[in-house]
């Protein structure tokens, strides 16, 4: 059966049991710190707000996105298992890039929540109902399932017959089509009108946004209103450029970063991908008053 052969960090030997520990402390402190907002925004009614349910979407988005490149991760580190058949690898690469699509999306959501809060705030409970929040939240899946399936239908019908070693140590798209000895003029225009009508347009809305949001927050008369006006923003910020930084670097680099070594490809790929999920949780911990009295309630309960 076709195989592909991962790679692991570039320089270090595929037995690093160093690497074991932090990688596992790395995805057990992304299970926690996600699950345990998801339980909290449960449990707690007065969490049950448009915002939170869609910080809930982003824990839910951020979960699959890990777990999607779990399991090459710890084989390639922990068994030193780097071989994988096609058909999983093209599996994967659907999760994590459908993940990824869910993610920007939700990203969006929340921005129209904070442009809706800071604009509008006599509006907001009407504006944003959980009703609204709910069939928002089945578009953004939909979008991000449907979108990627003709990646992955592509990709599966593409020849290979040379080099089957990929670059990082799980499955990506523009990774695969390298390798591919035929003419994929077709899969590289879908996979780009796949980002653009994604993360191109949702980078584009949250820019839009954020002027708006930042143009009525400078309208506000007293420096404290405006500095709680815009704290209140600083979270999803946060979140913001933890997801599309690493994503456009990782892009640029694989399309006009060719010269550079590989362990700066290795190093985007796995910021882009496991950065983001074990961050927000902290950083919606950290910032946002409710979450973080509930964790003062819960260890003070213990």
């Amino acid at each position: 059966p076709l195989t592909f052969i991962l790679t692991s960090i570039p320089g270090l030997p595929m037995s690093s049991s160093w690497m074991v520990l932090p990688l596992c402390c790395l995805y057990l402190l992304m299970l926690l710190g996600n699950c345990t907002l998801l339980w909290m925004i449960k449990t707690d009614h007065s969490l049950h707000t448009p915002m939170y349910y869609c910080l809930s979407i982003l824990a839910v988005a951020d979960l699959g996105l890990s777990l999607s490149t779990l399991p090459t991760m710890l084989a390639i580190f922990w068994f030193e298992s780097t071989s994988l058949r096609f058909e999983t690898c093209v599996v994967q690469m659907y999760f994590i890039h459908s993940f990824s699509a869910i993610e920007s999306g939700v990203l969006v959501a929340m921005a129209f929540d904070r442009f809706i809060a800071i604009c509008y705030p006599l509006r907001y409970a009407s504006v944003l109902t959980s009703s609204l929040i709910m069939k928002a939240a089945g578009v953004i899946f939909m979008r991000g399932i449907f979108v990627v399936l003709p990646v992955a239908i592509l990709m599966k019908k593409m020849p290979f017959c040379g080099s089957r070693v990929l670059s990082h140590s799980f499955c990506l798209h523009q990774d695969m089509l390298r390798l591919v000895c035929g003419d994929v003029r077709v899969n590289s225009l879908y996979g780009l009108t796949a980002v653009i009508l994604t993360k191109g347009l949702d980078s584009l809305t949250i820019l839009l946004s954020y002027m708006v949001i930042i143009r009525a927050v400078l309208n506000i008369v007293t420096p404290e209103a405006r500095a709680k006006a815009f704290s209140t923003c600083i979270s999803h910020l946060c979140a913001v450029l933890t997801f599309y930084i690493p994503l456009i670097g990782l892009s640029i680099t694989h399309r006009f970063g060719k010269h550079l070594s590989p362990l700066t490809h290795t190093l985007l790929a796995d910021a882009y991908l496991l950065v983001p999920p074990v961050l927000n949780p902290l950083v919606y911990s950290w910032k946002t008053k409710q979450i973080r009295r509930r964790i003062l309630i819960l260890l003070c309960q213990r």
